[in-house]
């Protein structure tokens, strides 16, 4: 054995010093410059101490527990009990014995996946620290008396929003991998991370939105939504794109994707090897998609009623145009769905039949059980909402991306707190993402009408409650044969509440059953072989979606080639291709079309 040089080792330990010094030292710097750019941001602007009205909602929270201090005194009680009790099992495997864990992770939280968290016992007993306070602060605010439904899933939901904003994982001094980063780049993590957090506060001017992947990395056009096509038609509203074939022939009717307008309509178009545009064409469809505006304030007057009739009957008119086809079939995706089966209810109610079958792609349409999206539609907040789209003529993309970011903090905001600014690493490039920060902005005449008659009164399913076009519109009316896709694990459109859709219309319904969530339970290409999805062909009526997945069959794999059996029936028969370069409409410019390319606008500061 070689016995090292005392002097060398202390040289080593001394350029480590130094630059361990040097990099805090930036780290100061920075970290002043950090917090003059936040109060520079914010000497504009008007700050709501309150912005999501939830302090009321914790105050009658407080009343109501204090009204019963013997429950208060039970509960206090138990988590001082679960305390002895992680300390005794910490005492047991200091001294070599075997203890099982208080507290686990729940099955998908990645939080606690280094092993330091299990195997270290200082770590082990952080985190089930963490677990056991967190878990009890949520049962007890959930165990509260007295509380109205809304005031009760607004607490719950708030306090899962504390309780992840204080895991471990997101600080320095407690997570693990953190700490080993810091020491082996003697601190160059954290001057990178603020790097990074600075950059963030700079093009969020003041808003601090962690970047969820490599922006530089994709070019709408050129790396992804990239499937051949031209637009045949656009207006002020929306370009529609009609797609070229892969076939030498076609079905007969064409078919149209409306996409949700609160995002952009290239999630079904991200790559070759996951679009289900190019999937869908290889099949013989003639595929046609509305690609909407991204609004800024010269579309504030645009209304609900504009996205159908500038959106959908606008597009029925140019395809008609363009092939000469009157009946089409089409698909409704999440809220493009919402506004499709508004559609068809008035054109059963004008006695038309233009589209033929229908597609509901994480639709809902009764919002009775709408999930965690509900706690953002209550009275104060939406009157919030409202005056802020009327200061600026719309609803900047941003706000509606955070809101959706936080029924996911932990994987859509806590991950990249950790990775971009703790660990000081780049984010990934990773398409699906890209298009997650690729907001659009709301007109705010049609997002104040869809939240307070969709989500707050939920008309659409009352027959008659609501009025398109002059005409008093009821979805039972509508007789078409629909298909019902849900996933399990939407936390956008529960697949409870997507279910109801199939006894909302009068015409026959199927119901299919996809795993994983809003968007990979969409887009799951048949090439990938992942997830699975449930079918059930028995010709009974049931009340709940739980009670037709309790007869369903489960199958591996992607349910496009079901829903393709589905629709190919009812899409006619054969005819030659189309090219949308060829058809009667001149076309206006290659496919993606220039709406999809521009970037959401942001709101101008106010004096």
């Amino acid at each position: 054995m070689q016995n090292s040089d005392p002097t060398e080792n202390s040289k080593e330990i001394i350029d480590n010093s130094q630059e361990f010094a040097e990099n805090f030292a930036k780290i100061a710097v920075q970290s002043q410059e950090i917090v003059t750019e936040f109060l520079n941001s914010q000497k504009t602007k008007d700050v709501d101490p309150d912005p999501l009205n939830i302090g009321k909602a914790f105050m009658e929270m407080t009343t109501k527990m204090m009204a019963d201090p013997a429950k208060i005194l039970e509960a206090q009680t138990t988590l001082w009990k679960n305390y002895l009790d992680l300390w005794q099992n910490a005492a047991l495997r200091a001294s070599g014995k075997e203890a099982d864990p208080l507290a686990t992770p729940q099955a998908g939280d990645k939080r606690f996946k280094s092993e330091e968290w299990s195997k270290n016992q200082v770590f082990d007993y952080i985190k089930q620290s963490y677990l056991l306070t967190s878990n009890w602060l949520q049962d007890t605010v959930a165990d509260v008396d007295g509380l109205d439904d809304q005031t009760r899933k607004k607490i719950d939901f708030y306090t899962k929003q504390y309780t992840d904003a204080l895991s471990p994982t997101n600080f320095f001094w407690s997570n693990p991998d953190v700490l080993k980063k810091t020491m082996e780049s003697k601190g160059e993590n954290l001057v990178t991370g603020l790097e990074n957090m600075l950059d963030d506060l700079k093009r969020g001017k003041g808003q601090l939105s962690p970047k969820m992947t490599d922006e530089t990395a994709f070019e709408v056009g050129k790396n992804i939504a990239v499937s051949p096509g031209k637009v045949v038609f656009e207006n002020d509203l929306m370009q529609l794109l009609q797609f070229s074939p892969s076939t030498k022939t076609v079905y007969k009717k064409p078919l149209l994707i409306t996409p949700p307008w609160i995002n952009k309509f290239y999630i079904l178009d991200l790559k070759k090897e996951n679009s289900f545009i190019k999937w869908s064409v290889d099949q013989g469809y003639t595929v046609f998609v509305i690609s909407w505006v991204n609004p800024d304030e010269r579309h504030r007057e645009k209304t609900f009623e504009s996205y159908m009739s500038e959106g959908i009957l606008a597009a029925l008119d140019a395809i008609e145009a363009t092939t000469g086809e009157r009946e089409v079939t089409a698909i409704g995706y999440c809220i493009g769905g919402t506004l499709m089966a508004s559609t068809l209810a008035y054109l059963a109610a004008i006695g038309e039949e233009r589209i033929t079958a229908c597609t509901f792609f994480a639709t809902q349409l009764d919002f009775e059980d709408a999930g965690d999206l509900l706690i953002f539609t209550d009275e104060e907040q939406i009157q919030m909402i409202e005056r802020k789209m009327e200061e600026t003529g719309f609803l900047e993309g941003r706000d509606m991306a955070a809101a959706f970011n936080m029924l996911r903090s932990n994987d859509l905001i806590w991950s990249f707190v950790i990775n971009n600014y703790l660990l000081g690493k780049s984010p990934f490039p990773f398409d699906l993402l890209y298009w997650n920060s690729d907001t659009t902005n709301m007109p705010p005449k049609m997002h104040s009408y869809y939240l307070r008659n969709m989500y707050q009164k939920n008309l659409l399913q009352k027959p008659g409650a609501l009025t398109l076009g002059g005409q008093p519109i009821d979805l039972g009316k509508v007789t078409i044969p629909i298909f019902v896709q849900a996933s399990k694990e939407d936390h956008i459109a529960p697949f409870g509440s997507v279910f109801k859709n199939t006894t909302l219309f009068s015409g026959p319904a199927v119901f299919m059953l996809a795993g994983s969530g809003h968007i990979a339970g969409v887009i799951n290409h048949p090439d990938a072989k992942k997830y699975q999805h449930w079918t059930n062909t028995k010709k009974k009526k049931y009340e709940t979606a739980d009670d037709w997945l309790a007869d369903a069959t489960e199958h591996p794999g992607s349910w496009w080639p079901y829903w393709d059996k589905w629709l190919s029936k009812k899409s006619g028969p054969k005819v030659p291709a189309r090219d949308p370069s060829k058809g009667k409409l001149k076309a206006i410019e290659d496919a993606p079309g220039s709406y999809v390319k521009v970037r959401a606008k942001s709101a101008k500061p106010t004096d």
